[in-house]
């Protein structure tokens, strides 16, 4: 199962999941969890795994792992590795399935910068400049914005992020990151404990 804030970005995270497992259903509520905290973090993250099970039956399939995606609209720095204890905990706690969070410092845009290769091989024109090749994306402030300011022509849209990963993933880059994210990693990390 597969769910997260807004469509584009649960195609992005689809890619990089189908690296490692095959099907994914996805769940269309928007995920709202970084800023929840104790009781409204539990509720939240019933809600999600109820709903995970029920597209599990509906699906008529096991429900292996359930993939939860939000934007941390920060870097990967102290409140990162805070929030995302405190979110892990609670879906470790209450998934009845193995989890990953896809908590992407600054957005998942920063993701997608570890792969420059892809991106000609969606628009022909587009070059990821050096500056913005090999480093850690978890830093940059703003990504989509760098992505619409720094490829040129046409401008980049958010739902050429999908484009993107899947470019990435048919040609084999989602396994070879070039740079580095903590964000990413670790949500990859989780991906491979999957049964």
């Amino acid at each position: 199962m597969l769910a997260g804030e807004d469509a584009n970005d649960c195609d992005i995270l689809a890619s990089i999941i189908r690296q490692h497992h095959a099907k994914i259903v996805r769940i269309n509520d928007q995920v709202r969890l970084k800023k929840k905290t104790g009781s409204e973090l539990a509720t939240a993250v019933d809600t999600l795994v109820g709903k995970a099970k029920g597209k599990a039956l509906q699906q008529r399939g096991p429900l292996v792992g359930l993939a939860i995606h939000e934007d941390l609209d920060g870097f990967t720095d102290n409140r990162y590795r805070t929030v995302r204890m405190t979110l892990s905990a609670e879906l470790a706690r209450k998934s009845p399935c193995d989890a990953a969070l896809a908590l992407a410092a600054w957005e998942s845009e920063a993701w997608l910068l570890l792969f420059p290769g892809a991106f000609p091989h969606v628009r022909p024109r587009w070059k990821v400049p050096a500056q913005l090749r090999g480093n850690d994306t978890g830093m940059l402030k703003d990504p989509k914005e760098t992505l619409k300011s720094k490829l040129g022509s046409p401008t980049f849209r958010e739902s050429d992020g999908a484009l993107i990963a899947k470019a990435a993933y048919e040609r084999g880059l989602l396994a070879k990151p070039q740079g580095k994210n903590r964000s990413y990693d670790d949500f990859v990390a989780e991906l491979t404990t999957w049964g």
